[in-house]
């Protein structure tokens, strides 16, 4: 850092403890600031009172993809992608108010995060590396998260077209017994419109 400027390192520290207030494992932070480990595992501890913890971050697309973390990663990212391209957001500062606005319409909704910010980290970095894509659902024409070169002609999401067994595990049903029915039909297209909304008034 001594060729960074006091105001440049500020915004850095400023950064890393934002990140690590919403979860950031410190993988994230060594690799979107400039700050050494040393100092990073400092902020960590007095940020969250505990040492980081270690272990790999999670490598595999397969993930984003099952039902309901699709549904969770496609929200996040559509309104990722419209900070980025309509408002001219730069890329971690637009990242980090998506995700806040991602939390934030799932406590309107009641419903419990499914994603993590270092989930929804490595979702940016996937898109980035060509190796996740959106696509168009054929039914409801609104985005979501596939594998890269999925056939877009056929594609019908996980909203308009769920699995069999979607939302019908014991963890499910016992969450049912203290939340609105269907919680998982909450997050539907309407919920994407109003994080978009949400966008628009911050970025006014």
């Amino acid at each position: 850092m001594a060729d960074k400027s006091l105001v440049t390192e500020m915004h850095q520290v400023q950064m890393a403890i934002e990140l690590i207030e919403l979860g950031a494992r410190l993988q994230v932070l060594e690799t979107e600031t400039d700050l050494s480990r040393a100092r990073l595992i400092k902020l960590y501890k007095e940020v969250r009172g505990m040492s980081p913890p270690k272990g790999m971050l999670p490598f595999s697309t397969d993930w984003f993809i099952t039902w309901l973390p699709n549904i969770h990663s496609s929200l996040f990212y559509n309104i990722y992608q419209r900070l980025i391209e309509d408002h001219d957001c730069e890329r971690m500062g637009a990242f980090v108010r998506a995700f806040r606005l991602y939390l934030e319409q799932l406590s309107l909704e009641s419903a419990e995060p499914v994603l993590g910010l270092t989930r929804a980290w490595t979702l940016v970095r996937f898109f980035e590396s060509d190796l996740l894509e959106l696509c168009e659902c054929t039914s409801c024409q609104a985005s979501f998260v596939v594998h890269a070169h999925t056939p877009a002609q056929s594609f019908v999401c996980g909203i308009c077209q769920p699995p069999s067994r979607a939302g019908k595990t014991r963890k499910r049903r016992e969450a049912a017994a203290h939340a609105p029915a269907r919680q998982a039909d909450q997050l539907t297209i309407t919920a994407l419109v109003e994080l978009e909304e949400a966008a628009d008034r911050r970025s006014a």
